[in-house]
């Protein structure tokens, strides 16, 4: 079911003039770093001209909180979101002064790379390029930045955190922020728009195909709310989910004197093994007892525990 606020109407009353869509059009076979010029289409976002960010002044004590996402429903009606590329990086917020992980802490940034950012306050990803995430993650935990590293991130942003505005008006006028700001590595994560089901899951198909991990589907007429909201949604051709190790099983046959699994609790209390994804040098060093893991994984037994699972990674603290 859909809140009564997705009615076409207010859809439409949120698209105004075209001017800047081709510049938010992403090809989804190309990397997210490629905008590239294509006729205007009725899926395109059509950002207003004129749009104006809200002011760091405008800040609450938990406005730079992150938005989180639910898993996208098969019977949900895409037309009523923007979509864009999932992009697997380092999730970062800049509150106007500093920049900071998902969870407050601040990321040990180079001063010239945050020195160029405008005093707006912006939701993002750090990122480099498909498949990149351990050396992001690397760049971004570092104490003490390396310039040479930093070099190679950019700063994709997504939102507006303190714009009071429904998403799609948000989009738009980030959009104009970020050209108006001219940095380098300050880009806009494209935002496009989708037909029915079969139409987003192309995208997906595409997406995957070059290396993306998935989709992000935000509702159009939506507010931003702190925490994980119904309006924000990710689609993946693999589920994923974090748990807790709590134990681990000695490995047998090739296996014998390493790793065989990990026991894994899950947020529910409800406990598993998970005994595949793991390189030699994983089997070797296993993620510590009482560290949180990330696993992929297609669906779940009638019992919610989940079929063919495999590990991602160990998610660091922030």
């Amino acid at each position: 079911m859909h809140p009564p606020s997705h009615r076409v109407g207010a859809r439409l009353a949120l698209v105004a003039s075209s001017t800047l869509a081709a510049s938010l059009g992403l090809a989804w076979g190309q990397p997210p770093s490629v905008l590239v010029t294509a006729p205007v289409a009725s899926h395109d976002v059509s950002p207003p001209t004129g749009l104006t960010a809200i002011p760091a002044s405008s800040v609450l004590a938990h406005a730079v909180a992150p938005m989180l996402a639910f898993d996208w429903q098969a019977d949900m009606d895409p037309s009523y979101y923007l979509v864009s590329e999932k992009l697997d990086g380092v999730r970062a917020l800049w509150d106007g002064k500093v920049l900071r992980f998902r969870s407050g802490r601040p990321i040990a940034a180079p001063q010239w790379f945050t020195a160029a950012l405008p005093p707006t306050p912006l939701d993002g990803e750090l990122w480099i390029a498909r498949g990149q995430f351990d050396r992001v993650s690397a760049t971004a935990r570092r104490g003490q930045p390396l310039d040479t590293e930093w070099q190679a991130l950019r700063y994709w942003v997504f939102d507006l955190p303190t714009d009071p505005r429904p998403f799609a008006v948000r989009a738009a006028a980030l959009t104009e922020l970020v050209q108006r700001t001219g940095v380098a590595w300050l880009h806009v994560v494209a935002q496009r728009r989708v037909a029915d089901a079969a139409h987003l899951q192309r995208e997906l198909v595409a997406v995957v195909a070059q290396g993306g991990e998935g989709l992000m589907l935000h509702q159009q007429d939506a507010l931003r709310r702190p925490g994980r909201s119904e309006s924000l949604r990710k689609f993946k051709a693999a589920k994923d989910e974090e748990a807790q190790v709590v134990a681990h099983l000695p490995g047998k046959g090739k296996f014998a004197g390493r790793l065989g699994a990990l026991v894994l609790q899950r947020s529910n209390g409800q406990r598993f093994a998970l005994g595949t994804g793991f390189s030699d040098a994983q089997r070797e060093n296993p993620p510590a007892i009482g560290s949180i893991v990330t696993y992929r994984f297609r669906d779940r037994t009638p019992n919610g525990v989940p079929r063919f699972a495999s590990f991602v990674r160990v998610q660091l603290p922030e």
